[in-house]
C-alpha cells in the first residue's frame, strides 16, 4: 500500500488537473461553505434538489455524487433516491454523510435504505458511524459523543458488511474499507467550531473518490488534506470567524509538497 502522505499528495494533484464536479445534495446550512471549498481545492461545485435534474446533472457531467443528511426532507429524500440510482447506474461515486444518524427516526430508516445502495464512502463521527453499524450511540445532532477510536472497529464491520470504505473522523481519523485501515492525525478542534467544516468534507471526499485509486484512498485523502487545511488556517487566525475565511485559503494555497511535509500518519 501506497504511503498516506503520497495518497494525500497524489490525490490533491489530480483534483487540480482534472476539476471534478461534484453535485452536492447537502443541507441548507453548509452550502455556501461546501461550495467555496470545493472551489478552493480545485473541484468543481453543483448544488441541486430537484429529482430530474440531479439525474440530469449525474449523466451529463456528474463526476462525483454527496448525499448529506443534514436538514433532510421527505422531497430531498426523492432526489437523493433518484441521484443515487443515476449514480449507480453511471459509475459515478458517491458519499454518505449520515449527519445525526441514530438520534432521529425518520433519517436514520433512510440511511439504512441508502445504505443498500451501496455507497462509494460513508463519511461520519463515531456516534454516526456506531449507530449505523447497529450499535447504540449518543450524539447531539451532528456532535459526537464518542471518539473516533471508539468506533473504528465498527466502520471495518460496516465497510465489511456493505462494501463501502468508511471514514471515521475526529482527533484520530479512520479510514477503512474493511481489510486496510489508513490513519492520520492532521487537523485542529477549531475544526469543530465552524459550521459546516465536516459536512464541507464529505463534499472533499466525493472530490477525492472521484480521482483516487480507490474508495480506501479516497477516504484518507480527504481525512488528510481537511486536517492540514485546519493546521493551517488555525495557525492563521485563532478564532472562528477568521479560521472560516482562512480554511479556504489553506486549501486553494495547499500543494502537493506541503501535504507530505504536514501528513501525519499514525
Amino acid at each position: 500500500m501506497k504511503k498516506l502522505q503520497d495518497i494525500a499528495a497524489e490525490t490533491l494533484s489530480r483534483i487540480r488537473e482534472r476539476s471534478p464536479l461534484v453535485l452536492s445534495l447537502t443541507n441548507s446550512v453548509v452550502q455556501p461553505l461546501t461550495a467555496n471549498l470545493l472551489l478552493a481545492v480545485g473541484a468543481t461545485p453543483a448544488m441541486l434538489n430537484d429529482a430530474s435534474e440531479c439525474a440530469d446533472m449525474i449523466e451529463a457531467c456528474g463526476n462525483a455524487l454527496l448525499v448529506n443528511l443534514g436538514t433532510l426532507t421527505r422531497e430531498q429524500a426523492d432526489a437523493m433516491r433518484v441521484a443515487t440510482d443515476t449514480a449507480n447506474a453511471r459509475g459515478v461515486p458517491w458519499v454518505l454523510d449520515p449527519v445525526a444518524v441514530g438520534l432521529l427516526k425518520f433519517r436514520t430508516e433512510f440511511a439504512r435504505e441508502l445504505l443498500a445502495k451501496t455507497p462509494t464512502v460513508i463519511r461520519g463521527n463515531g456516534a454516526e458511524i456506531l449507530a449505523l453499524a447497529g450499535y447504540a450511540a449518543k450524539t447531539r445532532g451532528p456532535e459526537s459523543t464518542c471518539g473516533s477510536e471508539a468506533a473504528a472497529e465498527a466502520a471495518r464491520e460496516l465497510a465489511r458488511g456493505c462494501g463501502a470504505a468508511v471514514l471515521v473522523t475526529g482527533a484520530v481519523d479512520y479510514a477503512t474499507d474493511g481489510a486496510g485501515t489508513l490513519a492520520c492525525a492532521n487537523g485542529h478542534p477549531m475544526l469543530t467550531r465552524v459550521t459546516g467544516a465536516g459536512c464541507s468534507m464529505g463534499a472533499l471526499t466525493a472530490a477525492c473518490a472521484a480521482v483516487a485509486d480507490s474508495p480506501l484512498e479516497a477516504a484518507a485523502a480527504a481525512a488528510v488534506l481537511t486536517g492540514v487545511a485546519g493546521e493551517i488556517a488555525f495557525e492563521n487566525s485563532g478564532a472562528p470567524g477568521t479560521f472560516a475565511v482562512k480554511l479556504l485559503d489553506a486549501f486553494y494555497e495547499m500543494t502537493p509538497e506541503l501535504v507530505r511535509s504536514r501528513t501525519k500518519a499514525v
